[in-house]
């Protein structure tokens, strides 16, 4: 039970992290915050994501690619030329790590108002930082673990925020339903998403990249959103667009 418990746990904490953080307020600027709140959001992505933290720096611009060039083959992350879903991780991980590492060259245009801290970064993309967060999850099954079954669960923690990813990146534009049209292959892959936090409005989020609110149908329930307007309200973050908040 407690290692379900902390799969449960770890799966939302570091996707909420991932939808809150690196995805909306870095890649898309739905909202601003002031540099100590986006430190503190900076460690707590680094908490929750542990062994598969991802720099919201280098997620954005990779995110803005994917935007940009949606189902070509400059798209980071599209099924369309990749075997597998597997063998797209791998691509997308490659490009990620150039961008990170600098040795991808990216247009200007992709990296404007991006989230900063590089020594920080730095750390947390380390290998001895991903190795430390390994053993921890190891010593925690050892003590915890009441079934061989559970250890099944070990190598997906390790890797959950690109897991995540994939599963949007691949299923999503194959697979679900369309509020708009579009001239690229996205889909919201689940009518009410509680798995994903909201994520999986693929289709509607490429409408409205923007958008602090992913649901636009009344039963798309984004889990997210009422969030986003707590934290605006108490001045944690500011929603930038106010136009965009009135209608929602």
């Amino acid at each position: 039970m407690p290692v379900l418990i902390f799969f449960i746990a770890i799966w939302y904490l570091s996707l909420f992290s991932q939808t809150f953080f690196q995805h909306r307020y870095a890649a898309h600027g739905a909202f601003t915050m002031s540099r100590r709140w986006e430190r503190f959001f900076f460690i707590f992505t680094y908490i929750t994501q542990g062994s598969h933290y991802l720099s919201p720096r280098a997620y954005a611009i990779m995110h803005r690619i994917h935007h940009a060039h949606t189902d070509t083959e400059q798209d980071p992350h599209s099924p369309n030329f990749s075997s597998n879903i597997f063998s797209m991780m791998l691509r997308t991980r490659k490009i990620y790590n150039d961008i990170f590492q600098g040795h991808q060259q990216v247009d200007a245009k992709f990296t404007k108002n991006l989230p900063e801290w590089p020594k920080f970064d730095r750390w947390a993309n380390s290998y001895l930082s991903r190795i430390l967060w390994i053993a921890a999850y190891v010593t925690f099954f050892v003590f915890y673990a009441t079934s061989p079954w559970l250890y099944l669960l070990l190598p997906l923690i390790i890797v959950l925020a690109a897991f995540h990813g994939a599963i949007i990146n691949w299923f999503a534009h194959k697979f679900g339903y369309r509020n708009f049209r579009m001239n690229n292959t996205s889909e919201n892959l689940f009518s009410v998403d509680i798995l994903m936090l909201g994520e999986s409005y693929h289709n509607n989020h490429h409408k409205r990249p923007s958008a602090v609110n992913f649901g636009v149908r009344w039963h798309e329930i984004d889990p997210v959103y009422p969030i986003i307007l707590l934290l605006h309200k108490l001045g944690v973050i500011k929603i930038s667009k106010q136009v965009a908040l009135a209608r929602q």
